[in-house]
Order: C-alpha cells, then sequence, then structure tokens
C-alpha cells in the first residue's frame, strides 16, 4: 500500500450554484473597529472644517475605505471560518484599531503610527492571501503577487511620508494613495507576471454586494450615534428637538435610497453578470466611495446644526448640509447607472434641487436649512419608489 503526501487544506470560501456566500460574524466583528474609525473621521472633519482640514480627512477617508473594500475583496475568495482566515481578521482588527486611533493626529504626531498600521495591513494581508491561494487558483496567487508588488511600492511612500512634515507629508501620502487606486484600473501591471483582467477576478458578486451594503449601515449608524449622542448633550429646547428631528427623517431618507430599491437590484446584477469581476470594481470599490463620503460629511452637518439651530448660516454648515446630500446621491446615481443600465430621473431632480437651494441659503436658519435638505431626500426617495410602481404596473400583462 502506497501513501501520498497530504495536500494542505485550501483555505478558499466554498460556493454553490445559486447561492451567495453568506457573510460571517467574524466578518461582522471586524467591521466594528471601522464603526469607530468613520467616527473618528466625522468629529475630525468637524474639529477642523477648512479647505485643509477637509482635504486631510479626505485623504485619511481614502485609506480607511481602501483598506477595508480590500478586506472584503479577500474574504470573498477566502473562508473566514477556517481558522487561519479567522486570525488573519483578528490581526487586521487589532491593527485596524491602532489605524482607528491615530486618525486625529495622522497628520501631527501619530503619522508613523497611521502609515505603520495601514501598510501592516495592506501588504500583510496580501501575502497572507498570495500564500493561501498558492496551489489553489492559480490565476488569483499571481493576481495577488502583483497586487502585493504595488502595495509594497506604495508602502515606501506611506513610510517616507510618516516622517516628513506638514505638506511634504500630504504629498508623500497622496502620491501613495494615488498609486494604489490607480492599480487596479492598470490590471496590477507588474513587470515578469503581466496585468490581469477582471476576469480573471473570480469574485463573488453576492457576498461583495452584501459586504458594501453594510458598511452603508455602519455608515448610517455613526450618524445617527452623532446625532444622538449630541442631542443628548443639550437642552431639550422646540429648535433642538426640532433639528434632532430632522436629523433622523433624513437619515432614514438616506437609508432608503439606497436600500429600497438599489442595494438589492445591484445585488442581482453582479451575482449574475458576464463580468462580475469588472461591475465590483466600478459600483463597489470606487462608486460606494462617494456614497459613504456622503453620509460622513452628512453626519457633520447634522451635529452642526444641533448645536446652532437658529441664527445665520455660516459658509461651512451650508457646504456641509447642501455637500453631504448632493455627494450621497451623485454616488447613488452613478451606483444605479452601474448595476442599471440607467440614471434615476428622481436623482438628477434631487441634485437641481439641491443647487435651487445655495441662493436661499441667506435667507434661511440651519434648522430650515437642514429640512429643506430633509424634504429633497424625501422626494428623490418617493419619486423612485413611484417610478418603480408605474414600471411594475406598465410591464404587468394584466395591464392594457
Amino acid at each position: 500500500m502506497t501513501t501520498q503526501a497530504a495536500r494542505p487544506r485550501s483555505l478558499l470560501r466554498p460556493r454553490k450554484a445559486h447561492e451567495h456566500g453568506k457573510v460571517t460574524f467574524v466578518e461582522l466583528f471586524f467591521d466594528l473597529v471601522f464603526v469607530f474609525a468613520i467616527t473618528q473621521l466625522s468629529h475630525g472633519l468637524l474639529k477642523d472644517l477648512t479647505l485643509l482640514g477637509a482635504v486631510h480627512t479626505a485623504l485619511l477617508f481614502l485609506a480607511v475605505w481602501w483598506v477595508w473594500i480590500y478586506t472584503s475583496w479577500v474574504t470573498n475568495w477566502l473562508d473566514p471560518d477556517r481558522t487561519p482566515v479567522r486570525l488573519l481578521l483578528l490581526v487586521l482588527m487589532l491593527a485596524g484599531l491602532v489605524l482607528s486611533t491615530s486618525l486625529p493626529e495622522a497628520f501631527a504626531e501619530k503619522g508613523l503610527g497611521f502609515a505603520g498600521a495601514y501598510v501592516f495591513m495592506q501588504v500583510g494581508r496580501s501575502l497572507f492571501t498570495a500564500a493561501a491561494l498558492r496551489g489553489h487558483s492559480p490565476g488569483n496567487y499571481r493576481n495577488f503577487l502583483r497586487i502585493t508588488a504595488w502595495l509594497a511600492l506604495s508602502a515606501v511612500f506611506w513610510i517616507a511620508g510618516a516622517f516628513a512634515e506638514a505638506e511634504a507629508r500630504l504629498a508623500l501620502w497622496a502620491l501613495a494613495l494615488a498609486i494604489e487606486y490607480a492599480s487596479p484600473s492598470l490590471g496590477f501591471w507588474t513587470p515578469g507576471l503581466g496585468r490581469s483582467t477582471t476576469a480573471d477576478w473570480d469574485v463573488e458578486g453576492g457576498h461583495l454586494a452584501e459586504r458594501c451594503g453594510l458598511f452603508v449601515i455602519i455608515a448610517l449608524g455613526e450618524s445617527i450615534l452623532v446625532t444622538g449622542a449630541t442631542f443628548a448633550d443639550l437642552a431639550p429646547d422646540a429648535a433642538t428637538v426640532a433639528a434632532f428631528a430632522v436629523s433622523f427623517i433624513g437619515s432614514v431618507a438616506m437609508w432608503w435610497i439606497y436600500f429600497d430599491i438599489g442595494a438589492e437590484r445591484g445585488s442581482r446584477r453582479i451575482a449574475h453578470a458576464d463580468d462580475p469581476g469588472r461591475l465590483a470594481r466600478i459600483a463597489y470599490t470606487y462608486i460606494h466611495l462617494l456614497i459613504i463620503a456622503g453620509i460622513i460629511v452628512g453626519a457633520v452637518a447634522d451635529e452642526l446644526v444641533l448645536a446652532h439651530p437658529g441664527g445665520h448660516v455660516d459658509g461651512r454648515t451650508a457646504i456641509a448640509l447642501l455637500g453631504g446630500p448632493a455627494l450621497y446621491l451623485l454616488g447613488n446615481a452613478l451606483f444605479k447607472w452601474s448595476t442599471a443600465g440607467r440614471i434615476p430621473l428622481s436623482h438628477l431632480v434631487g441634485l437641481v434641487l439641491l443647487a435651487l437651494l445655495v441662493p436661499a441659503v441667506d435667507a434661511l436658519s440651519p434648522l430650515l436649512l437642514s429640512a429643506a435638505v430633509a424634504v429633497v431626500l424625501i422626494v428623490v426617495a418617493v419619486w423612485e419608489r413611484l417610478s418603480l410602481r408605474g414600471a411594475r404596473a406598465l410591464s404587468s400583462p394584466e395591464i392594457g
């Protein structure tokens, strides 16, 4: 009787026909760190609501999103219920906590803590994934060698930026982000390994769609937490109660706009797409940035209105009140265009209505402007729901 060396058991996530991989509890546990990260970002922007502060927050947000979405891509392939993968997520969670605690002072004395944690998460996770895929998924193994090479290149600028000061740090970190954000569009081209195409990315679309939907919930949940915490510290007079109610209604409208139609339709679309990798890259990896950014800016606006519901609307409050929902509607419009093939008219009208509020800023208090924005979001949500019903009625064989 001959014996054969046992082949290492695959860490790949099992896939079944007509089913998408479930989001596991350890993935949800991992996401808790990013609840904290989103809170840190919104508080940091509120504390330094200047042009430079906005640029710093935008850069840090891009980094936070990138490390989260890359991890979500990895758990699309690797099975989080396997112990080695679970331990990987827990180690990344610890590093993510270091990264999150460094966010408020990332452009000050905690630059090395932020950059070190970020590089550790990105490069370390990619090396682990490449090792896990070797011998089990040759195409993705080669692709993760390419990804690791690109992340190692950007790591040089992350670490160099941590030792630089002021403008130099911003420039080096912006270059690092540019390298990472451009690499998927270039197929992670690497000397000796060539480039990949989206058709090579064997992504399970339903799982990735659910992960991104959960991140939208994280951002909306952080917005509600900020609203509740701020309201709890204020005297409950008529103005603050009204601002609290308007803020909540606005969050509900945002939830409705994304989840009522777009989220489920997007999940079905990517699950049955001929090239799910391409849709995952465009609709979920890039476009969702605008959606999450809109929620974060909207949370800052809610806190500003709760603190000062009356009086004159200053420039910072106006930009936050109008800019956050505008980013959110634009992101949703592009997301629905990429998954349904058309931009909803309701979203375009919503953007026009927000633009029409600009001349009225000087005549409105923060509370009234916030209420007007909430009305715009409600109009968009209701319009899209009625449009869907109308389309279903027209397509029904019983009609006509």
